[in-house]
């Protein structure tokens, strides 16, 4: 996905939320709320950024067309799936349904099946340079 199909998505999913929250104010704003947010904000930055970072490397199934290990890449080898929980939490806890936490219970685990699958691709592809890599970052 080229960068400016990934910046109008970004513009959009932002555009929709902050659409609903313009048209359903929360009253008043809970400690819940602000957690949303607080989650939600940093979360959508950095998923966007991680997406900018990982450039023409990015799809939908497990690829290795290049090893990407600058920016956020550098400390975490799955940043997109990282702050993606977090942007679920933060819309989850700022819609106050913390019932569908469990959401992220069901999530976690598809998350890590995928990120297994992605490491097997890019051992093979890159051997010992994904394997140094991997053991100097965090998921």
């Amino acid at each position: 996905m080229s960068f400016p199909r990934r910046l109008a998505l970004f513009v959009v999913l932002l555009g929709l939320l902050g659409y609903q929250v313009w048209q359903n104010p929360p009253r008043p704003w809970t400690w819940m709320q602000t957690l949303g947010v607080c989650l939600f904000v940093p979360g959508i930055l950095l998923w966007f950024t991680a997406h900018v970072q990982l450039g023409a490397s990015f799809s939908i199934s497990a690829q290795a067309r290049a090893l990407v290990t600058h920016g956020l890449y550098r400390r975490i080898r799955n940043p997109i799936y990282v702050f993606s929980l977090l942007v679920i939490a933060g819309v989850i806890l700022f819609w106050r349904r913390p019932v569908f936490l469990f959401v992220l219970v069901l999530i976690i685990p598809i998350q890590l099946i995928r990120a297994r699958k992605e490491a097997r691709v890019l051992e093979e592809k890159f051997g010992e340079e994904y394997r140094a890599y991997r053991r100097q970052t965090w998921f």
